[in-house]
């Protein structure tokens, strides 16, 4: 259940589950205002049967992911997380068929079927993935029709020392023209004080994205943008994060997330607190820096600088 205060900025809004392109009609407004709109969804609603101990095959609203990095994930085409949205314990749904395969614990092959509906128009996207692990490391890809467009894609993740690495990158053919999209990031766990600190950084070069300002227009036209495959709009982005526990039931969060081309930036300073053992109180602002002028020609005159400060408040009750 979502009750949200319309926002009057053009820049960040936040939303508790990310959706888009359903095609079951599973969801309804139970109070739409002046300045206050209130829906509710079901967001898992599937059927499942497994013929063997090593498939499984299951139909409806179901939760896909395929990304390897943690914020910047260009290779997951299942509705990924925002890079900036602090709801991150619960995956929105796809209406999807899937088959999953085991051939052993530590490889899978997974085969999706989703028809999806969004401002683009009515578009099937069918695809295969395959995951194995060798040494250390996860290797993954995945290829088929995304959209209509022949698409292939590869992931990573392994340890390098005391620091973990995560890649992902997609090629995809639009128009005749392959386009790249792909993600590189290092975290790690560090010990500050006797207390847990989680550092990471991650870098996206997108090609299907913006180079300048001047580009925005025609990315937010763009039948991508309407599928909602954007996490960010700038070519080159990178986000910083990091977690200290201040205390056993404190946690301080910080997240930068910089556009390169622009300038601008979005930081999230957030504090959590675990009232119990199922519940969990947590708040942070997302403050904008960037350009915020706007012209005819150029309404965007930088990704963030338009975000302005929003402030939110969360209460997770887990039952």
């Amino acid at each position: 259940m979502t009750l949200r205060q319309r926002d009057t900025s053009a820049g960040l809004s936040l939303g508790a589950v990310p959706s888009g392109g359903e095609r079951l009609d599973l969801e309804w407004t139970i109070l739409d205002e002046e300045h206050v709109r209130w829906r509710h969804r079901f967001d898992r609603l599937n059927v499942a049967v497994s013929p063997t101990r090593a498939t499984q095959i299951s139909a409806g609203r179901q939760a896909v992911s395929w990304g390897t990095t943690l914020f910047l994930t260009p290779a997951d085409p299942f509705l990924p997380f925002s890079p900036a949205d602090p709801f991150r314990q619960f995956r929105g749904g796809v209406d999807a068929a899937r088959v999953r395969i085991y051939p052993s614990p530590l490889s899978q092959i997974d085969l999706v079927v989703r028809p999806s509906q969004t401002a683009a128009g009515d578009e099937v996207t069918a695809l295969g993935r395959g995951l194995a692990t060798w040494h250390n490391w996860e290797l993954s890809g995945w290829a088929g029709s995304l959209y209509g467009d022949v698409t292939g894609a590869f992931g990573a993740a392994g340890g390098l020392g005391a620091w973990a690495v995560r890649s992902e990158g997609t090629l995809r053919q639009i128009d005749g023209a392959v386009v790249f999209r792909g993600a590189i990031g290092l975290d790690r766990l560090l010990q500050v004080g006797g207390r847990d600190l989680s550092v990471g950084v991650e870098y996206q070069r997108d090609n299907l994205a913006a180079a300048n300002p001047g580009e925005y227009l025609r990315v937010v036209l763009s039948e991508p943008f309407r599928r909602g495959e954007f996490q960010v709009l700038g070519r080159d982005e990178t986000v910083v994060f990091t977690t200290y526990q201040l205390h056993p039931l404190v946690g301080l969060s910080g997240l930068w997330l910089w556009n390169l081309n622009d300038r601008s930036a979005l930081l999230a300073p957030s504090v959590s607190y675990s009232a119990g053992d199922e519940v969990s109180v947590s708040g942070g602002v997302y403050i904008g820096v960037g350009e915020s002028a706007v012209t005819p020609d150029r309404p965007l005159a930088s990704e963030y600088g338009l975000s302005g400060t929003t402030g939110y408040a969360s209460i997770s009750w887990f039952f």
